[in-house]
């Protein structure tokens, strides 16, 4: 699962443009999510994300995913699940000073992110993780916001 994850940080830019049009198709799909009813189509979304982010970012499923600001690299795989830049411990070589066999998460965020078109997203502050959103899609979520942001209804 690590090595996947640098992979994944290694491209992020390939995978943001990925995500963009993905993004974009799936708020297109608002109104069809919208007349199903987000309540329902939850479960089946959440089950496709899951595997997906777990598979190529160790997703933990926090409801609020920072990937597209943080160079493809989960802030919460942080083991202190620091969102906002590394701790204080970050070795002079990288790595975690909790998990010495890992690379620092925000030293591979930074890495990642200035691959990334949008190299400044890393420096916007994340906020904390709402764990009433734990275990539930993200991507839903992102629709509902940008329909709520473009005037449309939303169920």
């Amino acid at each position: 699962m690590y090595r996947v994850r640098q992979w994944s940080v290694s491209r992020s830019r390939i995978l943001e443009t990925f995500y963009r049009v993905f993004e974009s198709t799936l708020v297109k799909l608002h109104p069809f999510f919208d007349r199903l009813g987000y309540e329902r189509i939850e479960k089946p979304m959440r089950v496709v994300e899951k595997a997906v982010k777990g598979l190529m970012f160790d997703c933990q499923m926090c409801g609020k995913c920072a990937l597209s600001s943080t160079g493809m690299s989960c802030p919460m795989n942080c083991p202190k699940s620091i969102r906002n830049g590394p701790c204080g411990g970050v070795r002079l070589d990288g790595h975690c000073e909790v998990k010495p066999e890992m690379r620092c998460v925000w030293v591979e965020a930074w890495r990642g992110s200035q691959q990334m078109r949008n190299s400044n997203a890393i420096r916007q502050v994340q906020l904390p993780v709402n764990h009433l959103y734990k275990g539930s899609s993200s991507w839903l979520r992102v629709v509902r916001e940008k329909a709520t942001a473009a005037g449309e209804t939303v169920q």
